[in-house]
């Protein structure tokens, strides 16, 4: 078994440390992605655990394990995605910076053309599509560029750190139809783990 070169407990210390100290987004994202890649290097410093799919409930093909919650709003889980998984589009509502530690994840990002002043309706327009592969970070920065689509098109599983600045449990957020424009709100439950 190879030597883990950056733990995760230092790369909890290092986040925790750069959110507290309330960067601009620009400091934020810059070395909290350099962080984040540093610990997605290395696989093995997440628990075996945290990087398979559940194997059991309704999303047995899928996996969200809460690693970290801090009073700062800081959150950090591990999310896996079985082959064929997917969430459709949608926002998270504050920032975010996804790493994946194995496969690849396909990631389709959307610009949402509307005011935003109707809340049951959004105008989207496909952006970009991107392979997500391993030790490689995409960022999510609310209301700018963080509208998106995940899909696992492998036939083995794909395992990502999320790092967001809010607990999402609870927290309201939007899925969106690309087709008719309807926009339906929804909040995480909880996390596989807890």
């Amino acid at each position: 078994m190879p030597a883990v070169t950056y733990s995760l407990d230092e790369f909890i210390n290092d986040m925790s440390s750069l959110v507290e100290s309330q960067p601009d987004q620009a400091k934020l994202f810059d070395q909290g992605s350099t962080q984040l890649q540093r610990l997605i290097q290395n696989p093995e410093a997440i628990p075996e655990e945290y990087r398979l799919p559940t194997g059991t409930g309704p999303r047995a093909n899928h996996g969200s394990y809460l690693l970290h919650q801090a009073p700062s709003g800081l959150s950090i889980t591990a999310v896996v995605w079985g082959p064929g998984d997917l969430a459709l589009p949608h926002d998270h509502g504050t920032w975010g910076m996804i790493g994946v530690l194995a496969n690849t994840m396909t990631e389709t990002r959307y610009r949402r053309l509307d005011d935003r002043s109707r809340d049951d309706f959004a105008l989207l327009e496909h952006d970009r599509i991107t392979e997500v592969k391993p030790g490689e970070v995409t960022l999510l920065i609310p209301d700018v560029d963080e509208i998106h689509q995940m899909n696992n098109l492998t036939d083995i599983p794909t395992a990502e750190i999320h790092v967001y600045g809010i607990d999402l449990r609870g927290w309201d957020r939007r899925q969106y139809n690309v087709e008719t424009g309807a926009i339906k709100h929804f909040a995480t439950a909880k996390w596989d783990n807890c």
